[in-house]
């Protein structure tokens, strides 16, 4: 037997991270079933009795609204374990399992039991599992771990992120619809969240775009280290949540939305009301975030990604628009085409990284190879708040990300043949 922990070394990971399935059985314990999990939107259940079917790790879930809030609950009977819920979204006043009858209330207590045996059933020790809950600017994160720290705590740095996002809406939040794509891919998740916040990568897998979008600016020639026209950055914001910044590439408000800055006057009429034509011009310049919030969440500027692991092998990358309340319908379609461009089924973006991550998974599956992630250390800035800095093409995002996850999974063996 041997420790995961020794597969991490400064600069480098073992192939059997992404490979050994009985590390991804410690992974769905000793991350999904012990850190924040990002569940969903309280958009999405803005009604009481909506609820919608998630998973954490390869816990099934229910997200839901009741008249106390906000739950998640298991989606498991507590009787005898049969699936509560099998739409993937719906209204209930309570949940009723089809095997045996059992009727659990949207807070999760047992509330009937058919033909019940006086005595033999303690309805205040039979409802469903239930984990902690908490929200911030209406992403809804969840744990099964009573002694995880606050969702404050585990965001920390990353926190700014979702503002970001949450800032572009003149009412101060974003919006999801019903309608998300899935994708599977045939790697390992890891592979998927180290991805979002790495730049060396983009001249290569995603030529094309790199070559037609109007801000080349964004991308160019970043294989030439000193070019000063790369202006993007990579950054580790701690506790395994990383980005890619391209705000620094953008010279005016809404070039982020390939317009001009007069494209949706109402729109700009509406932020500078809310916030201040400074405040208002600045923010509508910087952008959205591209930011990776460790270990399932990914804001990928104008969309929204979720990474679920299915296996050591198997992923699945949901997305879904981020539209932004109160503004115009027109702009809000605008950033449904523009993730349709990027992320859709036939887009730039996403089948490019699914082939790359499938073949990398395929090449280093069952290999004895050490993977090389130690480009840029000599260029990182560290800032007071613990935020380091480096190079767009840089992998400084992916060495915070596993030495992070060095810390989520202690000294615990793995059996070095699975």
């Amino acid at each position: 037997m041997a420790q995961i922990e020794s597969l991490i070394r400064e600069g480098g990971v073992h192939a059997r991270l992404y490979t050994n399935e009985s590390i991804f059985d410690h992974e769905m314990a000793a991350i999904f079933g012990s850190t924040w999990i990002y569940v969903g939107h309280e958009s999405e259940i803005p009604a009481r009795g909506d609820y919608l079917r998630r998973t954490m790790g390869k816990e099934p879930v229910i997200l839901t609204r009741s008249a106390t809030g906000v739950s998640v609950l298991s989606n498991r009977c507590s009787h005898r374990g049969n699936l509560l819920c099998q739409l993937e979204r719906g209204k209930k006043r309570a949940f009723a399992c089809q095997y045996h009858g059992w009727v659990f209330s949207p807070g999760g207590e047992l509330l009937e039991v058919p033909f019940a045996i006086e005595g033999e059933v303690d309805r205040s020790k039979r409802g469903l599992r239930k984990a902690r809950v908490a929200t911030y600017r209406g992403f809804i994160f969840a744990t099964f771990n009573e002694e995880a720290g606050t969702l404050e705590e585990h965001l920390g740095n990353a926190a700014y992120a979702l503002d970001r996002a949450c800032d572009l809406s003149p009412q101060g939040e974003i919006m999801l619809r019903p309608t998300w794509v899935r994708h599977l891919f045939q790697a390992n998740w890891k592979m998927l969240s180290e991805n979002e916040a790495d730049g060396y990568h983009v001249n290569f897998v995603h030529d094309s775009f790199a070559k037609g979008v109007s801000t080349r600016g964004k991308y160019g020639n970043i294989l030439q280290e000193d070019d000063e026209k790369v202006v993007a950055v990579s950054r580790y914001l701690g506790n395994g949540h990383t980005e890619a910044d391209y705000g620094p590439t953008y010279s005016a408000p809404m070039t982020w939305l390939g317009v001009q800055p007069d494209r949706y006057p109402e729109y700009t009429r509406a932020m500078h009301e809310a916030y201040g034509a400074a405040v208002a011009d600045e923010r509508m310049r910087a952008g959205p975030p591209h930011t990776f919030i460790f270990p399932n969440l990914f804001l990928a500027e104008t969309s929204l990604v979720m990474i679920q692991p299915i296996s050591v092998n198997e992923t699945i990358n949901w997305h879904t628009p981020m539209y932004l309340k109160g503004a115009p319908e027109e702009l809000n379609r605008r950033i449904l085409r523009q993730g349709e461009v990027a992320l859709g089924p036939s887009a730039f973006l996403t089948a490019d990284d699914a082939i790359i991550a499938e073949r990398q998974w395929l090449a280093i599956s069952g290999s004895p190879a050490w993977l090389d992630i130690g480009r840029g250390k000599t260029r990182e800035r560290r800032d007071d708040r613990g935020v380091i800095t480096s190079h767009y093409t840089d992998e400084s995002a992916s060495r915070g990300f596993w030495e992070h996850y060095k810390g989520l999974v202690g000294d615990k063996a793995y059996t070095e043949g699975a």
